[in-house]
């Protein structure tokens, strides 16, 4: 039964993360696209840039304001759902939320009243900063999330405190500047820019097809895929630095990402494949049943040198003398002797015999780093689904290169020709922001279904984070919420294209 309440407890959360995206990066990418319009309004002094602003600022509006449920509800699921994970974490996960809280979401409230309600009421250079500001502060909200998120897949800059049986912060701006917590936000709010600059040219795109508004829509899909190309290519660049990252520190969800079993030196990086369903970390059939690889690529991208080593999941799991990589087993063994250490501080406490409880939280700090292990029952629990890691994040990277060379399509042509002419372009942009929604769902299920079975990085499995409520409980909420978010999706969508229809000129 408790399999089955960690089952339905993850499934509540991915529910309402997943949902949670699809109204983000919008929010993310399009303040800034809203704001750079808004300043070629003040620059210029057109009508047109001004109605242009306009229309895309109401569309951010409608996104933003049904994009702050979701998130509200996830926030509440860390204390429903996880109350173990909360406590242990202690104030390392509740700081950058409440931060988060206090300071970012209270700029971009309080700003967005004047940004949507203030074009006559305030001056121009006000009404434009605030524009700004929303936008910042959309991002500010994400860079305190994502930091508490990167913690999880690195923690760092904290210490365990036995009498509490919690994570303390003893180093801010450690937690802060993670390498994993700067990639991981750059690279997220990168694909919210991209997600944000694929809604606007799609959807101006389907003005020209349409022959509609044709000077509002191709001075949008100017901006869009000007903004788009920039933050695309900065995206690939920032992906590279963040598979380095997850080489470092996380180097199972790497070999999950590759279908990556037996180490390499000089591995090359897959660029497309299908693994081999039978094969495990066990036998020695093929890892895939066809594959085209990139020579030398992914030593490069892990360690950054052509012949270096990169560890597989039978490495990984089973150690390598000659590369210096530690069994599970060994580190299973580590984690019960940090968990005996802890049952024996707490003996000691009660005894109050100070000399045993030293030498016991002693023994707690040396082998804390595998804390987590001592509660894992099979050394194979710790490889992630691999199926589903590999194709999500071959389907997110193989999206990628497909919106940089949109980008650079649709600028080129805006630039040196009439766009309206290319069908099958305009249809092609359309038809890509469904993918931009795809390529961001599975950049998180990369992120996180690749770092199974942990909650926490080798401190705390998902098993053990769960709250001890009846499973029914979490089943009734599940299709409650799920019921819930579909009808606010339904409802976006409805509202979005009636606005659409409606144009920047008013009803047609």
């Amino acid at each position: 039964m408790e399999e089955h309440l960690v089952d339905w407890s993850r499934a509540q959360f991915a529910l309402t993360v997943m949902y949670h995206w699809i109204f983000v990066p919008l929010t993310l990418g399009l303040g800034f696209i809203v704001a750079i319009m808004e300043t070629i309004y003040l620059k210029t002094g057109s009508q047109l840039w001004k109605k242009t602003t306009k229309f895309w600022m109401t569309l951010f509006a409608i996104n933003f304001a049904i994009g702050v449920a979701t998130g509200i509800i996830m926030e509440f699921e860390f204390g429903t759902n996880w109350a173990n994970y909360s406590w242990f974490v202690g104030d390392i996960f509740g700081a950058p939320l409440a931060i988060e809280g206090v300071l970012a979401f209270f700029m971009e409230s309080t700003f967005f009243a004047v940004m949507y309600f203030g074009w006559e009421k305030v001056g121009k250079k006000f009404h434009l900063l605030s524009t700004w500001l929303v936008a910042i502060g959309s991002n500010l909200s994400a860079l305190w999330i994502l930091v508490a998120n990167g913690w999880m897949q690195n923690p760092i800059g904290m210490t365990f405190n036995p009498d509490t049986v919690r994570n303390e912060m003893v180093d801010f701006w450690s937690i802060i500047l993670s390498p994993i917590a700067t990639s991981k936000f750059l690279h997220t709010i990168s694909s919210g820019f991209v997600m944000g600059s694929l809604f606007v040219v799609g959807v101006s795109a389907w003005y020209l097809l349409k022959n509609r508004d044709v000077a509002f829509a191709k001075n949008s899909i100017l901006v869009g895929a000007s903004f788009g190309l920039i933050v695309s290519l900065f995206l690939a660049f920032n992906g590279d630095e963040s598979g380095h990252q997850v080489a470092v520190k996380q180097p199972m969800k790497l070999a999950a990402m590759e279908g990556l079993y037996e180490g390499k030196t000089e591995a090359g990086l897959v660029a497309a494949g299908i693994l081999n369903p039978n094969k495990t970390a066990t036998n020695d059939e093929s890892e895939f049943l066809v594959k085209v690889e990139i020579p030398y690529a992914l030593s490069i991208l892990s360690y950054r040198d052509p012949k270096a080593f990169v560890p597989g999941i039978k490495d990984l799991v089973y150690g390598n003398e000659e590369y210096k990589i530690m069994s599970v087993k060994e580190k299973m063994q580590k984690g019960k002797i940090a968990l005996a250490s802890l049952e024996a501080y707490k003996e000691a406490k009660k005894e109050k015999n100070e000399q045993k409880a030293l030498q016991a939280r002693q023994t707690l700090e040396e082998n804390m780093q595998y804390f987590g292990y001592g509660h894992l029952k099979n050394v194979e629990d710790v490889i992630p689904p691999v199926a589903t890691t590999f194709y999500a994040f071959h389907i997110m990277v193989s999206l990628g290169g497909w919106f940089v060379a949109l980008f650079a399509l649709l600028l080129f042509f805006s630039i040196k020709k009439d766009i309206q002419k290319y069908k099958l372009l305009l249809l092609s942009a359309l038809w890509s922001i469904p993918l931009g929604y795809i390529a961001g769902e599975a950049g998180w299920v990369v992120a996180e279904v690749g770092r199974q079975p942990w909650a926490i990085q080798d401190l705390m499995l998902v098993g053990t984070a769960t709250t001890h409520i009846a499973t029914t409980n979490v089943i009734i909420s599940f299709w409650l919420f799920a019921l819930l978010f579909t009808l606010l999706l339904i409802a976006e969508i409805k509202i979005m294209l009636k606005q659409i229809k409606i144009g920047p000129e008013g009803e047609h």
